[in-house]
């Protein structure tokens, strides 16, 4: 997703392929007999449950799983859905060694099945909804939670150029270029006038941090955005890269910290159930990176006003019949409180 909001399950229940998602299994078994190393039919599809941004499909054989996703049928907004981007950044640090699923094949051939679509692996293991892990035992919730961290810093530590992903972004500027993508993104889906992210407009550009550092940057870190291996505490696949580029660092290691103050971390007894404080977590990141940790307000302000953009590309997805999942209503209603919570932090880094 680049849902960059809570979703139910995507990855740990399928259902049958919905009418408006079907596709012509025919041709993509015939695409994927002469593109996908190793792949036999015969090819049963099922549809993941949930997803509001690029549907995800389980493409089950006799010899193994694999996991499609492609681009939404109909209107799209400018940039995104990007599967190819997708593709290619899991295809580079899979090489490297870096928990994703392996990436097979990439389509950009609309005649197929309608859309541009990829084939990854389909990595089986566990997905936490939970950030608490109440079905985890105490000392395993630590080391999840230090996996996680630790995993974002080594994505971090990757020289972009060095592993052919060079040219993933642009280099400079990256926070002011986002305020600019989600600012258009936002107008281009405006559906209802809110003061606050009219504030967030003027003030987020006047006041943007200085780049330290660049790498690639994920977009949408969370913990049910992996998925972990069956029976160890530890990352198996980072999934769901639509948002990666290259930019600053410091954008997906806020956006990490923020989830202690959202549902589930914000009012947990962190000590009791051994998951590490906010102030912990940044430490592991930092030991790893060398990094500091900068005044979290301003970063907050921005990772709330992004996800206001995102929430609100489904209310606009909504108004114009694309949106994917019966759960978009839901994600669309966030957009005001989002902001708000925004505006409240930028105010404690001195909006007026």
């Amino acid at each position: 997703m680049a849902e960059g909001v809570r979703r139910d399950e995507e990855f740990s229940g399928t259902k049958p392929v919905e009418e408006r998602h079907r596709i012509d299994e025919v041709r993509l078994d015939g695409w994927m007999r002469e593109n996908v190393d190793g792949y036999q039919g015969p090819l049963t599809v099922l549809q993941f449950r949930g997803g509001q941004s690029n549907p995800t499909y389980r493409l089950d054989t006799p010899a193994r799983s694999y996991v499609m996703r492609r681009k939404p049928f109909g209107k799209l907004l400018p940039s995104a859905h990007a599967v190819d981007r997708e593709f290619r950044v899991i295809a580079a640090l899979g090489k490297q060694g870096f928990p994703v699923a392996r990436a097979y094949a990439l389509c950009t051939d609309d005649t197929v099945i309608g859309a541009a679509f990829y084939i990854m692996s389909m990595e089986e293991g566990r997905v936490f909804w939970d950030p608490m892990l109440p079905s985890q035992p105490a000392d395993a919730r630590r080391k999840i939670f230090s996996s996680k961290i630790e995993t974002l810093a080594k994505l971090h530590q990757y020289d972009p150029q060095a592993i052919g992903l060079g040219d993933f972004g642009k280099t400079g500027n990256y926070f002011a270029r986002q305020v600019d993508r989600w600012t258009k993104q936002y107008r281009a889906s405006e559906t209802q006038h809110i003061p606050e992210v009219e504030r967030l407009i003027e003030w987020l550009p006047k006041t943007v941090p200085h780049q330290e550092r660049v790498s690639i940057v994920h977009g949408d870190y969370r913990l049910d955005n992996m998925i972990f291996h069956p029976t160890e505490p530890r990352v198996l696949a980072v999934l769901d890269w639509e948002l990666s580029t290259l930019g600053d660092p410091m954008a997906d290691f806020t956006y990490l910290l923020m989830q202690w103050t959202m549902p589930g971390l914000v009012n947990a007894d962190l000590k009791a159930l051994n998951i590490p404080t906010m102030e912990e977590a940044a430490q592991i990141y930092c030991d790893v990176t060398g990094s500091a940790v900068p005044d979290l307000n301003w970063y907050f302000a921005y990772n709330l006003f992004r996800l206001a953009g995102i929430t609100q590309g489904i209310a606009g997805r909504i108004r114009d019949g694309t949106a994917a999942s019966a759960k978009a209503m839901e994600s669309a209603k966030r957009t005001v409180p989002l902001a708000r919570a925004s505006w409240e932090y930028a105010q404690k880094a001195g909006a007026v």
